[in-house]
Protein backbone atom coordinates (compact mmCIF):
# COMPACT_ATOMS: atom_id res chain seq x y z
CA UNK A 1 0.00 0.00 0.00
CA UNK A 2 1.48 3.28 -0.94
CA UNK A 3 2.32 5.80 2.15
CA UNK A 4 0.59 9.43 0.95
CA UNK A 5 1.94 11.37 3.72
CA UNK A 6 2.17 14.74 2.30
CA UNK A 7 -1.67 15.57 1.13
CA UNK A 8 -4.37 14.46 -1.07
CA UNK A 9 -3.87 12.66 -4.27
CA UNK A 10 -5.19 10.92 -6.98
CA UNK A 11 -3.95 6.96 -7.49
CA UNK A 12 -4.33 5.65 -10.84
CA UNK A 13 -5.39 2.20 -10.56
CA UNK A 14 -4.15 0.72 -13.58
CA UNK A 15 -3.80 3.29 -16.80
CA UNK A 16 -4.90 6.73 -17.66
CA UNK A 17 -7.29 6.20 -20.31
CA UNK A 18 -7.98 10.32 -21.31
CA UNK A 19 -10.24 9.94 -23.83
CA UNK A 20 -12.70 8.26 -21.41
CA UNK A 21 -15.07 9.92 -19.27
CA UNK A 22 -13.37 10.40 -15.86
CA UNK A 23 -14.50 8.81 -12.83
CA UNK A 24 -13.30 9.77 -9.46
CA UNK A 25 -14.15 7.85 -6.46
CA UNK A 26 -14.23 9.10 -3.02
CA UNK A 27 -12.97 6.34 -0.12
CA UNK A 28 -14.41 5.87 2.92
CA UNK A 29 -12.93 6.14 6.56
CA UNK A 30 -9.42 4.86 5.55
CA UNK A 31 -9.26 7.09 3.01
CA UNK A 32 -6.36 5.11 1.03
CA UNK A 33 -8.37 4.44 -1.92
CA UNK A 34 -7.46 0.72 -2.16
CA UNK A 35 -10.70 -0.76 -1.60
CA UNK A 36 -11.79 0.24 -4.76
CA UNK A 37 -9.85 -2.27 -6.49
CA UNK A 38 -11.77 -4.90 -6.98
CA UNK A 39 -14.09 -2.75 -9.12
CA UNK A 40 -11.29 -1.38 -11.30
CA UNK A 41 -11.26 -4.06 -14.09
CA UNK A 42 -14.74 -3.06 -14.36
CA UNK A 43 -14.65 0.42 -14.83
CA UNK A 44 -12.15 0.96 -16.56
CA UNK A 45 -14.28 -0.84 -19.65
CA UNK A 46 -15.82 3.03 -19.99
CA UNK A 47 -13.80 5.44 -17.60
CA UNK A 48 -10.85 6.84 -17.35
CA UNK A 49 -10.46 5.66 -12.98
CA UNK A 50 -9.06 8.09 -10.49
CA UNK A 51 -9.14 7.18 -6.69
CA UNK A 52 -8.87 9.79 -4.24
CA UNK A 53 -5.89 8.92 -1.15
CA UNK A 54 -6.10 10.68 1.96
CA UNK A 55 -2.94 10.91 4.03
CA UNK A 56 -3.07 8.62 7.04
CA UNK A 57 -2.41 11.68 9.47
CA UNK A 58 -4.72 14.17 7.59
CA UNK A 59 -6.62 16.18 10.18
CA UNK A 60 -7.72 18.59 8.19
CA UNK A 61 -11.65 19.92 7.71
CA UNK A 62 -14.34 18.96 5.69
CA UNK A 63 -13.72 22.53 3.98
CA UNK A 64 -10.29 22.12 2.97
CA UNK A 65 -10.65 18.49 2.24
CA UNK A 66 -13.26 19.73 -0.40
CA UNK A 67 -11.29 21.81 -2.00
CA UNK A 68 -8.62 20.18 -2.13
CA UNK A 69 -10.89 17.29 -4.40
CA UNK A 70 -11.39 20.01 -6.83
CA UNK A 71 -7.98 21.00 -6.68
CA UNK A 72 -7.18 17.79 -8.41
CA UNK A 73 -9.96 17.49 -10.30
CA UNK A 74 -9.21 20.41 -11.90
CA UNK A 75 -5.46 19.60 -12.46
CA UNK A 76 -7.20 16.88 -14.53
CA UNK A 77 -9.33 19.04 -16.33
CA UNK A 78 -5.71 20.54 -17.83
CA UNK A 79 -4.86 17.65 -19.51
CA UNK A 80 -8.29 17.01 -21.03
CA UNK A 81 -10.83 19.86 -20.53
CA UNK A 82 -13.89 18.29 -22.34
CA UNK A 83 -14.57 15.08 -20.58
CA UNK A 84 -16.98 14.81 -18.46
CA UNK A 85 -17.09 13.77 -14.90
CA UNK A 86 -18.96 11.02 -12.73
CA UNK A 87 -18.48 11.70 -9.20
CA UNK A 88 -18.95 8.81 -6.71
CA UNK A 89 -18.30 8.16 -2.71
CA UNK A 90 -18.84 5.69 -0.53
CA UNK A 91 -19.82 5.61 3.28
CA UNK A 92 -17.08 8.91 4.59
CA UNK A 93 -16.70 9.57 0.75
CA UNK A 94 -19.92 10.34 0.43
CA UNK A 95 -20.72 13.00 2.81
CA UNK A 96 -17.27 14.54 0.79
CA UNK A 97 -18.79 13.88 -2.44
CA UNK A 98 -21.86 16.21 -1.27
CA UNK A 99 -19.82 18.73 -0.02
CA UNK A 100 -17.71 18.45 -3.15
CA UNK A 101 -21.30 18.45 -5.63
CA UNK A 102 -22.65 21.47 -4.07
CA UNK A 103 -19.62 23.14 -4.13
CA UNK A 104 -18.98 23.01 -8.15
CA UNK A 105 -22.44 21.44 -9.30
CA UNK A 106 -21.81 22.11 -12.63
CA UNK A 107 -18.43 19.99 -12.80
CA UNK A 108 -20.38 16.69 -13.05
CA UNK A 109 -22.01 14.74 -14.89
CA UNK A 110 -23.39 12.30 -12.75
CA UNK A 111 -22.95 11.43 -8.95
CA UNK A 112 -23.04 8.22 -7.17
CA UNK A 113 -23.48 8.01 -3.54
CA UNK A 114 -22.84 4.30 -1.97
CA UNK A 115 -23.72 3.93 2.24
CA UNK A 116 -22.97 7.73 2.40
CA UNK A 117 -22.33 8.35 5.80
CA UNK A 118 -24.18 11.03 6.30
CA UNK A 119 -26.77 8.37 8.38
CA UNK A 120 -24.00 8.35 11.33
CA UNK A 121 -26.18 10.75 13.59
CA UNK A 122 -29.15 8.41 12.83
CA UNK A 123 -27.90 5.91 14.94
CA UNK A 124 -28.21 7.57 18.75
CA UNK A 125 -25.46 5.25 20.10
CA UNK A 126 -22.90 5.87 17.13
CA UNK A 127 -22.21 9.62 17.73
CA UNK A 128 -22.21 9.25 21.73
CA UNK A 129 -20.07 6.07 21.77
CA UNK A 130 -17.31 7.66 18.56
CA UNK A 131 -16.55 10.17 21.28
CA UNK A 132 -15.27 8.00 23.81
CA UNK A 133 -12.42 6.21 21.20
CA UNK A 134 -10.22 8.51 22.25
CA UNK A 135 -9.72 6.75 25.47
CA UNK A 136 -8.92 3.77 23.67
CA UNK A 137 -5.22 2.89 23.72
CA UNK A 138 -3.64 2.53 20.74
CA UNK A 139 -2.57 -0.86 21.18
CA UNK A 140 -6.37 -1.88 21.00
CA UNK A 141 -7.13 -0.37 17.89
CA UNK A 142 -5.38 -3.99 16.37
CA UNK A 143 -8.67 -6.15 18.14
CA UNK A 144 -10.95 -3.17 17.73
CA UNK A 145 -10.75 -3.45 14.07
CA UNK A 146 -11.12 -7.34 13.80
CA UNK A 147 -14.31 -6.64 16.55
CA UNK A 148 -15.93 -3.85 13.81
CA UNK A 149 -15.12 -6.60 10.69
CA UNK A 150 -18.72 -8.28 10.68
CA UNK A 151 -20.56 -4.99 11.45
CA UNK A 152 -18.45 -3.37 8.56
CA UNK A 153 -19.00 -6.16 5.73
CA UNK A 154 -20.58 -9.39 4.92
CA UNK A 155 -17.74 -10.96 5.60
CA UNK A 156 -19.56 -14.43 3.52
CA UNK A 157 -20.46 -12.77 0.22
CA UNK A 158 -16.12 -11.17 -0.02
CA UNK A 159 -12.73 -13.39 -0.93
CA UNK A 160 -10.33 -14.65 1.59
CA UNK A 161 -8.16 -12.20 0.25
CA UNK A 162 -10.27 -9.47 0.13
CA UNK A 163 -11.40 -9.92 3.87
CA UNK A 164 -7.66 -9.68 4.55
CA UNK A 165 -7.00 -6.60 2.75
CA UNK A 166 -9.74 -4.88 4.46
CA UNK A 167 -8.61 -5.81 7.75
CA UNK A 168 -5.25 -4.79 6.95
CA UNK A 169 -6.42 -1.11 5.49
CA UNK A 170 -8.42 -0.66 9.10
CA UNK A 171 -5.17 -1.08 10.48
CA UNK A 172 -3.62 0.80 8.63
CA UNK A 173 -5.25 4.18 10.15
CA UNK A 174 -3.76 5.58 13.07
CA UNK A 175 -5.93 6.51 16.15
CA UNK A 176 -5.83 10.00 16.43
CA UNK A 177 -7.01 9.86 12.42
CA UNK A 178 -10.17 7.45 12.95
CA UNK A 179 -11.06 9.89 16.22
CA UNK A 180 -10.82 13.35 13.87
CA UNK A 181 -12.85 11.61 11.09
CA UNK A 182 -15.63 10.22 13.64
CA UNK A 183 -15.26 14.06 14.78
CA UNK A 184 -15.88 15.01 11.14
CA UNK A 185 -19.07 12.28 10.96
CA UNK A 186 -20.72 13.53 14.04
CA UNK A 187 -19.89 17.33 12.84
CA UNK A 188 -21.48 16.95 9.07
CA UNK A 189 -24.26 19.01 7.59
CA UNK A 190 -25.76 19.77 4.44
CA UNK A 191 -28.14 22.72 3.63
CA UNK A 192 -30.45 20.94 1.92
CA UNK A 193 -31.38 23.73 -0.29
CA UNK A 194 -28.44 23.17 -2.08
CA UNK A 195 -28.82 19.57 -2.44
CA UNK A 196 -31.98 20.81 -4.40
CA UNK A 197 -29.84 22.31 -6.72
CA UNK A 198 -28.01 19.48 -7.89
CA UNK A 199 -30.15 18.73 -11.16
CA UNK A 200 -28.20 16.20 -12.59
CA UNK A 201 -28.70 12.48 -12.33
CA UNK A 202 -27.90 11.05 -8.95
CA UNK A 203 -27.69 7.17 -7.87
CA UNK A 204 -27.93 6.23 -4.50
CA UNK A 205 -27.14 2.49 -3.42
CA UNK A 206 -27.77 0.94 -0.11
CA UNK A 207 -26.53 -2.13 1.30
CA UNK A 208 -30.10 -3.87 2.73
CA UNK A 209 -28.09 -5.71 5.06
CA UNK A 210 -26.13 -2.82 6.47
CA UNK A 211 -24.97 -3.51 10.30
CA UNK A 212 -23.03 0.01 10.56
CA UNK A 213 -25.35 2.56 9.46
CA UNK A 214 -29.29 3.01 8.36
CA UNK A 215 -28.21 3.41 4.91
CA UNK A 216 -31.29 2.48 3.19
CA UNK A 217 -33.45 4.89 5.13
CA UNK A 218 -30.92 7.58 4.10
CA UNK A 219 -30.42 6.73 0.49
CA UNK A 220 -34.31 7.11 0.74
CA UNK A 221 -34.05 10.53 2.81
CA UNK A 222 -31.91 12.05 0.76
CA UNK A 223 -33.81 11.05 -2.68
CA UNK A 224 -36.34 12.92 -1.18
CA UNK A 225 -34.71 15.93 -1.50
CA UNK A 226 -32.78 15.86 -5.06
CA UNK A 227 -34.87 16.27 -7.81
CA UNK A 228 -33.22 13.89 -9.87
CA UNK A 229 -32.64 10.94 -8.48
CA UNK A 230 -33.19 6.95 -8.27
CA UNK A 231 -32.43 4.00 -5.39
CA UNK A 232 -31.21 1.27 -5.61
CA UNK A 233 -30.96 -1.17 -2.59
CA UNK A 234 -28.77 -4.29 -2.80
CA UNK A 235 -30.99 -6.54 -0.59
CA UNK A 236 -27.61 -9.12 0.60
CA UNK A 237 -25.60 -6.62 0.71
CA UNK A 238 -23.30 -5.05 3.89
CA UNK A 239 -21.58 -1.45 4.38
CA UNK A 240 -18.23 -2.10 2.39
CA UNK A 241 -20.60 -3.60 -0.72
CA UNK A 242 -18.43 -2.48 -3.19
CA UNK A 243 -15.77 -5.61 -1.73
CA UNK A 244 -18.13 -8.43 -2.42
CA UNK A 245 -17.31 -10.31 -5.01
CA UNK A 246 -21.08 -10.28 -6.51
CA UNK A 247 -20.92 -6.61 -7.40
CA UNK A 248 -20.22 -5.04 -10.18
CA UNK A 249 -20.38 -1.20 -9.98
CA UNK A 250 -19.74 -0.57 -13.56
CA UNK A 251 -22.91 -3.50 -14.68
CA UNK A 252 -24.80 -1.30 -12.18
CA UNK A 253 -24.36 1.63 -13.67
CA UNK A 254 -25.49 -0.21 -17.06
CA UNK A 255 -28.32 -1.59 -15.50
CA UNK A 256 -29.87 1.63 -14.27
CA UNK A 257 -29.25 3.14 -17.57
CA UNK A 258 -26.55 5.72 -15.64
CA UNK A 259 -24.00 5.64 -19.08
CA UNK A 260 -25.14 8.21 -21.47
CA UNK A 261 -24.56 6.44 -25.05
CA UNK A 262 -22.75 9.82 -26.14
CA UNK A 263 -19.97 8.89 -23.76
CA UNK A 264 -18.69 6.10 -25.55
CA UNK A 265 -15.07 6.26 -26.06
CA UNK A 266 -13.23 8.74 -28.59
CA UNK A 267 -12.20 5.45 -30.59
CA UNK A 268 -15.52 3.53 -30.39
CA UNK A 269 -16.95 7.01 -31.49
CA UNK A 270 -14.36 7.10 -34.48
CA UNK A 271 -14.85 3.52 -35.32
CA UNK A 272 -18.81 4.15 -35.79
CA UNK A 273 -18.38 7.13 -37.93
CA UNK A 274 -15.69 5.27 -40.50
CA UNK A 275 -18.35 2.21 -40.49
CA UNK A 276 -21.33 4.67 -41.07
CA UNK A 277 -19.15 6.43 -44.10
CA UNK A 278 -18.12 3.28 -45.56
CA UNK A 279 -22.43 2.51 -45.68
CA UNK A 280 -22.46 5.99 -47.12
CA UNK A 281 -20.13 5.06 -49.95
CA UNK A 282 -21.63 1.52 -50.63
CA UNK A 283 -24.80 3.22 -51.04
CA UNK A 284 -24.32 5.78 -53.82
CA UNK A 285 -21.90 3.07 -55.48
CA UNK A 286 -25.74 1.13 -55.60
CA UNK A 287 -27.32 4.29 -57.13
Amino acid sequence: MPEIELKPCFLTPKRVQAEYPLFVYLPGMDGTGQMLRSQTDGLEVGFDVRCLAIPRKDLTTWEILTNNVLDLIHAELEKSSQRSIYLCGESFGGCLAMKVAIKAPHLFKRIILINPASAFNLRSWLPWTSQLTYLVPECFYDIGALGLLPFLASLERMTRSDRHDLLKTMRSVPSKTVNWRLSLLRQFEIDENQLRRLTQPVLLIAGGSDRLLPSVSEVKRIAGILPNSQVLVLPNSGHACLLEKDVNLYEILEDNNFLTNYELPTQELNLAEERLEEYAELLRHED
